[in-house]
């Protein structure tokens, strides 16, 4: 590695907080070489940043194959030759073009990396054309074990889509596979059999008939997207489709969907409208006017690619007709419909710069479901749903990972966990305007932008006035519960935190003999006089701790 690249490398772990916040304490956990490729911002991808792809597939179901080329136009940070492509097993890149020059390549598993001819001099916007083929990795359980699924409609028709959160997009697409840089728009062009119709992310540009019985859909994204979120829908579809009035003006709202679907399509979609006017109403605009929001029927049960949402819970409120909180307000709601739209604000506006914060993602998603219910059923609805998911929760590891291995730490987590928290944190602050002005100010700070955790915990400390390093420590990067432990006896009351990282000293309002007293615990007992004698301590259970009365 030469001295500049290396101090590129340095200086952007360091200036984006990435080697200051340390590793959760994950000993057993043994990660390889392909996952420091994978994980990792190389020497071969941090001196040049991407400006835009051309994907241009053909998609044969005959055989489940894919095949073609991608175009990466990219700016040179600092002089280098080596460029890191990325494409997993069994796809290969057969050739790779710039200039009309053929480039040579070595393949270490699934990262290729290019040897450039040309003079690559900083400043300069220069392209490659990646060619190539296969037959890409079938999901086994998508979306949670990603690839592309090939399956058939009832009619016999191929109903095909791609999923691929965590696994990567070079699972069937070649790409700078890393979430640290985001393309600033692309174009996507998918080939398929004449009866069928491709949907991808964006505006459809055109439809072009071919000779040989296939259609090909051109598709343009105008914003920035991140690589998994880029996706193919395959089916025999139908479209329908209405206009949202929102708070940037016309958004098109574009359905696709299975024939035989559509009327229950049309009468289940008549929450996406709700859904958007209860997330601009909280979040801000939807981040991509300019490229539609998009719900697409998937023979999978959804994922939150970018304006085109895939969706598969069977048109029925609930998870696949369950209330994941237990409390019956998860069944006021579809639950694909919203989650996986709050993620155009929570993953697709903001995205992590490394997957170890992908609570970013999932976190304020997962939040997102109880203050869509607070917009329509109002806070104590809200708060149910919030409480009744901490179920759900396992405490078995931290909810962030190891950066530069591809690990996106707790699984359930950071979805269940995290929303607990900020629910918590919003107890904190104890201003529903302040609060909403927060969440509101995360999207337009950080409006198309990859962020690390640092970022974001350094902006709700900024804008909430307090010390929030010892909270987010106890919460994203340890698996204790916070505990108040309290005694009492006649009119004095002591309490202290236990099971807390150091420095952990978070508010807590508890009600004394039923009236509300707001607490400041530390780790030594602390004592408070009351006016009369206790007889009962009771902890506001908006706070996502435990409490234990001992006996001193």
């Amino acid at each position: 590695m030469s001295k500049c690249l290396k101090s590129l490398v340095i200086a952007f772990f360091i200036s984006n907080g990435m080697l200051s916040q340390g590793l959760p304490s994950k000993s057993d956990v043994v990660f390889t070489h392909q996952d420091s490729l994978r994980g990792s911002i190389t020497k071969e991808r941090v001196w040049w940043d991407l400006k835009y792809y051309a994907l241009d597939v053909k998609v044969n179901p005959a055989d489940s194959t894919i095949k073609g080329s991608n175009s990466i136009k990219y700016k040179v940070l600092q002089p280098y030759t080596v460029m890191q492509i990325d494409l997993q097993n069994p796809m290969e890149i057969t050739k790779v073009t710039q200039d009309g020059i053929n480039l040579t390549y070595k393949r270490d598993g699934n990262a290729y990396f290019i040897t450039l001819v040309a003079k690559q001099n900083v400043g300069d916007v220069k392209e490659i054309k990646v060619f190539y083929g296969g037959k890409p990795k079938i999901a086994v359980r998508p979306p949670w074990d990603g690839g592309i699924t090939w399956k058939k409609d009832k009619n016999g028709n191929d109903f095909i889509a791609s999923s691929c959160q965590g696994l990567g997009a070079s699972v069937w697409w070649p790409n700078k596979d890393h979430m640290y840089d985001e393309v600033e728009g692309m174009t996507i062009s998918v080939n398929v059999p004449k009866k069928l119709i491709d949907v991808s992310n964006g505006r459809l540009q055109k439809v072009k008939e071919l000779k040989d019985g296939t259609k090909t859909y051109t598709w343009v994204v105008k914003n920035p997207i991140n690589n998994y979120g880029v996706n193919i829908n395959i089916g025999d579809y139908v479209t329908f489709s209405d206009k949202y009035k929102g708070e940037k003006g016309d958004l098109d709202c574009i359905y696709y969907v299975l024939k035989d679907n559509l009327a229950k399509a049309k009468e289940q979609f008549k929450q996406v409208p709700k859904m958007l006017k209860a997330f601009e109403h909280w979040f801000g605009p939807y981040p991509f006017y300019e490229d539609s929001y998009k719900l697409v029927e998937a023979p999978y049960l959804g994922m939150e690619h970018q304006s085109c949402v895939t969706y598969g819970n069977g048109y029925q409120n609930g998870y696949m007709g369950r209330d994941l909180s237990g409390t019956g307000w998860g069944l006021k709601f579809d639950f694909i419909i919203v989650h996986e739209s709050g993620h155009e604000w929570f993953a697709n506006n903001i995205t992590n710069k490394d997957i170890a914060d992908m609570w970013i993602h999932e976190s304020f998603t997962c939040y997102s479901e109880s203050i869509f219910l607070e917009y329509y059923y109002g806070k104590e609805a809200a708060a149910e749903y919030v409480r009744g998911i901490r179920k759900n929760i396992y405490n078995s590891k931290p909810i962030i990972g190891h950066y530069g291995v591809n690990d996106e730490g707790s699984d359930t987590d950071m979805y269940y966990k995290g929303s607990n928290m900020l629910h918590t944190l919003r107890q904190l602050v104890n201003d529903d305007a302040k609060w909403r002005t927060i969440l509101r100010g995360l999207n337009s700070t950080f409006y198309h932008q990859t962020v690390t955790s640092k970022q974001i915990e350094d902006y709700l400390s900024q804008q909430t006035g307090f010390n929030l390093n010892p909270f987010f420590n106890q919460y994203l990067r340890d698996t204790r519960i916070p505990t108040l432990e309290y005694t009492f006896k006649d009119n004095v009351l002591k309490y202290r935190w236990t099971n807390t990282v150091s420095d952990f000293e978070m508010p807590l309002k508890v009600f004394i003999n039923g009236n509300e007293v707001l607490l400041k615990p530390k780790s030594d007992w602390t004592e408070l006089k009351s006016s009369s004698k206790i007889q009962k301590l009771e902890v506001d259970k908006d706070f996502y701790v435990l409490s234990e009365q001992v006996v001193q």
